[in-house]
């Protein structure tokens, strides 16, 4: 190890992913140094928060961390995240953590004995595991709260929910808890905690990161994807995590490691269509006019930006719905004949939508899914990217299970507040948060891009520039 003073473990908290793994790499820091960094951080600051639920003993982290020391001492073949610290979303399997999906069901489940395809990848990587995020209920919805472990708060106002679903994974990277955090999203669970938390949050082309889930592997609706402070980092976690697999009939095979390579496009020239209301939905009017100032910025830097409200969305929202709601009864229809009394009514309610779709409306529903992403690549072969809000308001109250009414329209459903991720996600095409601002009382806003299928670096290459351009993403919340 260097002979050099030790770095302070404020710094090492907040430095981007890729540098601590290049300084384990090169012994400047050791991964025991690191993990302990991040480990303390959690100590100090989560029971504002609440981001990280199942905990691995301290004593098993720092043995881990020992392990991955002594691999570098020696010599040995290293991944591209080795020594680094991470907590997994609450719905994927680790060996030796317990699953509990934020479910009162699953609440006292053993640890797991097998790892999920993803924490496979991420092990061979080279992690460290020192948890589990917290997420509502089997990940319903875009604001964490659950029966079980409690809401997660946002670093930025600890007033605020954190979003969803994969709220605990955002928090805990915002807050300094972790470098970088897995996430899954099927309607904008990775893009809304992102947005809230002033992260970067990539829902990558469906077979881009390969799934292990159960059922239906061939669909494209939820798909996993990284969540990191900035675009490159984003990329980093993303070369770990993408590649093929046998068992996914979806995934991308070609060489994930460009990916850990992130440059930011040209602005000049750069086309991007805006879209303001993502279609004529609801907007808060200080989110539009925060975005509206940033979409400025870039045109001055030479983007050529078009205002329009594109009419691939128009039959994105009975798609969706119809999508998702045929997946919720796949995944929890059991489990909801088995424990309803004791399930969320929203996830009961999805269930038995599920069940009462006809085949004419499941037909449907599939075509709509093919037109809309035929037309969203038409629309993205003359442009580089679709800009919308990631987020139809600021913030959500802690103690608030959805916004009920945004810019003067009624919501009575938790899926309404998300539609302007749904209707992204039945395109089949990447999208991502990226910083976009900030409201006068000082929270993020996010700006969604949505770039060409299968285009990811791309996409992450015209987040960079933005970032370059804004400077947003170099601010951290007051906790």
């Amino acid at each position: 190890m260097s002979s050099e003073p030790a770095t302070p473990a404020s710094e090492i908290c907040f430095a981007p992913a890729r540098e601590l793994a290049a300084a384990i790499r090169e012994r400047r820091l050791s991964s025991v140094e690191v993990v302990s960094a991040f480990l303390d951080r959690i100590d100090a600051v989560d029971n504002r928060i609440n981001a990280v639920t199942t905990r691995v003993p301290r004593a098993e982290a720092l043995a881990q961390a020992e392990a991955a020391d002594r691999a570098v001492a020696a010599g040995q073949p290293l991944g591209p995240l080795h020594g680094l610290p991470i907590a997994v979303k609450d719905l994927m399997d680790v060996a030796g953590l317990p699953t509990t999906h934020g479910s009162a069901p699953f609440a006292g489940a053993p640890p797991a004995t097998t790892d999920s395809l993803l924490a496979e990848r991420l092990r061979r990587a080279g992690v460290v595991f020192v948890g589990k995020t917290n997420t509502p209920e089997l990940g319903l919805g875009t604001v964490t709260f659950n029966g079980v472990f409690g809401p997660t708060r946002n670093p930025w106002d600890t007033r605020k929910n954190a979003g969803g679903s994969s709220g605990g994974a955002g928090a805990a990277v915002a807050a300094g808890m972790l470098p970088f955090a897995d996430g899954s999203d099927s309607g904008g669970s990775i893009r809304y905690p992102a947005a809230f938390c002033n992260l970067v949050g990539l829902r990558p082309s469906p077979g881009r990161i390969a799934s292990g889930r159960r059922g239906d592997g061939w669909s494209p609706h939820g798909v996993l994807g990284p969540i990191a402070r900035d675009t490159a980092d984003a990329g980093l976690l993303l070369s770990a995590l993408a590649g093929a697999d046998p068992r996914a009939p979806l995934s991308i095979d070609d060489d994930p490691a460009r990916f850990a390579a992130v440059r930011p496009a040209e602005l000049s020239g750069l086309r991007i269509a805006w879209s303001p209301r993502g279609g004529g939905l609801p907007v808060e009017p200080e989110v539009r006019a925060v975005l509206a100032e940033t979409l400025a910025t870039l045109a001055a830097a030479g983007a050529e930006v078009e205002e329009l409200e594109p009419e691939l969305f128009d039959d994105a929202d009975e798609c969706w719905e119809t999508v998702e709601m045929l997946g919720f009864l796949e995944a929890a229809g059991e489990l909801v004949e088995e424990h309803r009394s004791e399930l969320r009514r929203d996830l009961v309610r999805n269930v038995e939508q599920g069940r009462a779709l006809s085949a004419e409306q499941i037909v449907r529903g599939f075509g709509l899914r093919t037109e809309i992403f035929r037309a969203t690549a038409r629309l993205l072969s003359e442009y580089d990217a679709l800009a919308l809000p990631a987020t139809p308001v600021v913030s959500v109250p802690a103690g608030k299970t959805w916004p009920t009414e945004i810019d003067g329209t009624h919501l009575d459903r938790y899926f309404l507040w998300q539609r302007l991720a749904c209707r992204v996600t039945v395109t089949a095409h990447p999208a991502l948060s990226v910083p976009g601002g900030f409201s006068a009382d000082g929270l993020p806003v996010g700006l969604q891009l949505v770039g060409r299928h299968r285009g990811e670096l791309e996409l992450l290459g015209v987040a960079a520039a933005i970032e370059q351009a804004t400077g947003f993403g170099n601010r951290r919340p007051p906790l």
